[in-house]
């Protein structure tokens, strides 16, 4: 019988919630239920027959469309491989933030607080990416962790989760096209900036109203270029460092002098204003790993999500960490923290990359403006996902109903329509940056980190309680799962510490100097969560926490799938236990040549 509604939610809110194992008969007979305290779900189903078979993709209930089944208006379509999922993963991390935002962390905190910085952010961002795996391939569906929030914690922190993390991704865009437009100009100046702004503001946004699968493809080819490329300078900068070029053996010379540790920011005092700049790095090291946590907002396209996601995250992960730390090592030893190039605070433009500066400082002919090709790249890339990051957000908000309804139509394609044309809008933001493009850029920084902050912390508090919730419905996390995180829940509360200290302290410019621009930007997303969350709060009057009875972890779950299986073969549900069931999404993509083996491997 189908599921129903929560008692404690007689309103019908946006939130999908199920209530207590108590209450609610999950297989069976209504009467399968029992009011024993020591009854468990896992009780219930282990007294019911068993149903056999598989589910194929045509009827997995969680897999609304595939390549070749029609499509149902109102859903998007699951065509992203394997392949797609993990170079988004790994390509929508490897951005603006990497190869420009790397600047200010170099300039205030120097080559080793840089350095510092990155790994601490690094190992919370290990903890962010577990977390949305296990959840995700539990239930696999699109925006998934806005939408996991809205579930675990309550609907109005999920509103604002949600509408936040869109709000960062769109006005990026704005950014991102402004910068764009500057690269270019760069090069051909006989065109106006507004020009090449229009050109790619259309042009991207025309992009995402595609198939997902060719999104998918664009994706895997600009992230292709951009790894690639990052692996070449990688090559390039040992061989450098170790004397391969024009000014021969470097090693750690600029370690020495000017030395390890940049001058600081704010204070007089050499230690604090180094601590200061410790904490710069932070928040600069949060802002360029954000996007680890996009698989979770493509899982409802994932043609295999329970295969992809959880190899997705356990191979990004790792490259992430050798890309990001070895570029922040070989960058520190490349150019000094207080070269011209990186300490002028108001060159916004890509010319003042540290990947760039680190080339034209080692002397090398011709490859800066390469490279400088690969940022415009880059940036191409960032705005082609900031759409289509802005746009599955807004499609997951409506269909939870806290988003007008009208974002969650889709075209043939599957592609949510209004929603790639509200992310789109938010362009228009590119016209203004002409004029004060770092002024923006400082806004963007602190927008995009504290808003990733907020998430993050946002995620972990998520996980903690799904995990109290498979407890309470006597699941296993070791047998019911079919992906574990590494770490526990004490894994958990070290990032979620973590997250909630660096957050906190990430407002210290605004009290060493005051002023309330400096105070707006250091602080500007934490007013816009706290804002919408009363909002939604007064808007939805739900509960300010969801009771942990009422945690719903069975919409769109394999629990789910598994009920509608046995339904239709007139059968009951048995345990859920991996070992025991087969869980049938299609084959797996297998490339055949030798080509495409090799991106499998590497990929």
């Amino acid at each position: 019988m189908p599921l129903k509604t929560s008692t404690t939610n007689p309103n019908n809110t946006p939130l999908l919630i199920r209530p207590s194992p108590s209450a609610l008969p999950f297989y069976g007979s209504p009467n399968a239920a029992s009011n024993d305290p020591g009854h468990t779900l896992t009780n219930d189903l282990e007294q019911q027959p068993v149903a056999t078979g598989t589910i194929p993709p045509s009827e997995n209930v969680n897999a609304t469309n595939t390549n070749n089944a029609a499509h149902v208006p109102g859903q998007v379509k699951r065509e992203l491989k394997q392949r797609h999922i993990a170079m988004m993963a790994l390509g929508g991390t490897i951005g603006t933030g990497l190869f420009i935002g790397t600047q200010r962390s170099l300039a205030e905190a120097g080559p080793v607080g840089a350095l510092i910085g990155y790994t601490f952010m690094a190992t919370i961002v290990y903890s962010i990416a577990q977390s949305v795996g296990e959840m995700t391939t539990f239930i696999p569906i699109t925006g998934s962790f806005a939408v996991f929030v809205s579930r675990f914690l309550s609907p109005a922190i999920g509103a604002a989760v949600g509408w936040l993390y869109w709000f960062s991704w769109s006005t990026t865009f704005g950014i991102e096209l402004s910068v764009i437009a500057q690269t270019i100009m760069s090069w051909y100046g006989g065109i106006s900036v507004f020009v090449w702004i229009s050109v790619f503001l259309v042009l991207l946004t025309a992009t995402n109203f595609l198939p997902v699968r060719l999104y998918g493809e664009i994706e895997f080819v600009s992230a292709t270029i951009k790894v690639v490329a990052l692996v070449g300078w990688i090559i390039y900068g040992v061989v450098m460092v170790l004397g391969g070029g024009p000014r021969g053996f470097i090693g750690f010379k600029y370690w020495h002098d000017p030395g390890v540790f940049g001058p600081g920011i704010l204070v007089s005092s050499p230690v604090f204003s180094k601590f200061l700049g410790l904490l710069s790095a932070l928040v600069n090291a949060a802002f360029t790993y954000q996007g680890v946590e996009l698989v979770g907002v493509s899982a409802g396209e994932a043609s295999n999500p329970r295969k992809a996601i959880p190899r997705a995250i356990n191979r990004t992960f790792f490259r992430i960490l050798v890309f990001y730390l070895g570029s922040i090592i070989l960058l520190g030893l490349l150019i000094p923290y207080n070269h011209d190039s990186i300490t002028l605070k108001e060159n916004a433009s890509p010319l003042s990359s540290p990947f760039v500066v680190a080339i034209v400082n080692s002397s090398t002919p011709i490859l800066p403006h390469i490279f400088k090709g690969v940022v415009l790249i880059t940036i191409i890339s960032a705005g082609n996902s900031n759409i289509y990051v802005g746009s599955r957000l807004l499609y997951a908000l409506g269909t939870a109903k806290i988003a007008p309804q009208f974002l969650t139509k889709t075209n043939q394609f599957g592609v949510p329509i209004y929603g790639v044309l509200c992310t789109g809008t938010m362009g228009l933001l590119a016209f203004l940056a002409v004029t004060k493009g770092a002024v923006l850029l400082s806004w963007l920084l602190n927008i995009g980190a504290v808003a990733g902050l907020v998430c993050w912390i946002c995620i972990s508090m998520s996980h903690l309680r799904f995990m109290k919730a498979l407890k309470l419905y006597g699941l296993s996390r070791d047998r019911h799962l079919l992906y574990k995180s590494w770490g526990g829940r004490g894994y958990v509360y070290y990032s979620l510490v973590g997250l909630v200290v660096v957050t906190v302290l990430q407002g210290f410019p605004a009290y060493f100097d005051w002023s309330v621009y400096r105070f707006l930007t250091t602080h500007i997303s934490i007013i816009i969560f706290v804002a919408l969350w009363a909002f939604f709060q007064l808007f939805l009057k739900t509960p300010i926490f969801v009771t942990l009875e009422d945690v719903d972890i069975v919409t769109g779950s394999k629990l789910e799938e598994l009920q509608e299986l046995a339904a239709r073969e007139g059968k009951t549900a048995t345990a859920i236990d991996i070992g025991d069931y087969l869980w049938d999404e299609g084959p797996e993509e297998k490339p055949t040549t030798l080509w495409g083996k090799l991106v499998d491997i590497i990929f």
